[in-house]
């Protein structure tokens, strides 16, 4: 294989005709639906897949839900509103606050963190982050829950397991959450709901099951960020959105995609993911992104480690037989 830095170019035209063959069909064929309806976050993979909706099946049968909770950054929901009258959909905001309270307490995860942080009050901004710097050092995995005090210095504790599975268990709800919310709309007006995960987050297992990998259809399983942010570019999404450095959105302190799941640059993410999905040679891929081959290599054991962690996530539920 010739691997270089035009592997992940597409054609923008051509990927959106396919793209819009593939939801016509589905919607109109497989489900038979009146229209598409789109979680729309404010991030870069909603917007283009609401862009791309628009041109398969018209303005008119597109519909966005922007799903806020009391944590949520807002200029998030700023964002996907313009980009929602950008393309002329009939869009609305739901609070979503009430319907995480309700299946665990806001209160009980205050509570949990304080245990984990004396400082932390309820109303503090707080994230979880990992390392960054794999291409750098090799490290540990390790998980570090951060909460910002008033005067806006950041205390940090190291999380165990436990102590991480059950502060994403709450973060997780909230994107539960929105799939309730985003059901219920698509089952009273008989619409599609269609999800925005793309192939570098369909690999590593950045989506949360029955959560945003919880829809009807997945469009763009086939496409890396990289080739998201060039649809983005042709279907011209607002450039607040294409400039907006891609997060969870589920931690009251801002937190990147980078720091929370991948440790990797996403300049260097997809070319390298490519290049572990295709087997290219370490020696090639390194002198290509100006790597050393330990740091491919790195890069290489992490995405085995998360593809084989999260297989379940792309899978159904196993059965007897």
């Amino acid at each position: 294989m010739n691997f270089n830095l035009d592997v992940l170019r597409i054609d923008p035209k051509q990927q959106l005709a396919r793209l819009s063959n593939f939801i016509v069909d589905q919607m109109n064929n497989v489900f038979h639906r009146k229209g598409i309806l789109i979680g729309l976050s404010g991030g870069i993979d909603s917007a283009c897949i609401a862009a791309v909706a628009v041109h398969a099946v018209g303005k008119e049968k597109v519909v966005g839900l922007i799903l806020p909770e009391s944590e949520s950054n807002p200029i998030s929901g700023e964002y996907a509103t313009k980009h929602a009258q950008s393309l002329g959909i009939e869009h609305r905001k739901v609070d979503i606050t009430p319907t995480v309270d309700s299946i665990v307490q806001y209160k009980w995860r205050d509570e949990f963190v304080q245990k984990l942080i004396p400082e932390y009050r309820p109303g503090y901004k707080y994230n979880i982050t990992l390392p960054t710097d794999l291409l750098e050092r090799a490290s540990f995995n390790f998980y570090l829950l951060q909460v910002q005090i008033p005067d806006g210095e950041i205390k940090k504790k190291r999380l165990n397991m436990e102590e991480f599975r059950t502060i994403t268990s709450f973060a997780n709800i909230k994107i539960r959450a929105r799939m309730l919310h985003l059901y219920s709309e698509a089952e009273r007006r008989n619409l599609l709901v269609t999800g925005t995960t793309n192939r570098t987050e369909f690999i590593l297992g950045d989506f949360c099951k029955y959560g945003d990998g919880g829809t009807d259809i997945e469009p763009f399983t086939h496409l890396y960020k990289n080739q998201i942010y060039q649809l983005s570019e042709y279907l011209q999404v607002i450039p607040e959105i294409i400039d907006r450095q891609p997060s969870p959105d589920t931690f009251s302190l801002p937190v990147s995609d980078q720091e929370f799941f991948f440790r990797i640059p996403f300049e260097k993410l997809d070319y390298l993911l490519y290049a572990w999905e295709h087997k290219v040679p370490k020696d090639v891929v390194a002198n290509v992104l100006h790597l050393s081959e330990d740091a491919v290599e790195r890069a290489y054991k992490d995405f085995t480690s998360k593809n084989r962690a999260t297989a379940h996530l792309r899978e159904g539920p196993n059965t007897l037989e």
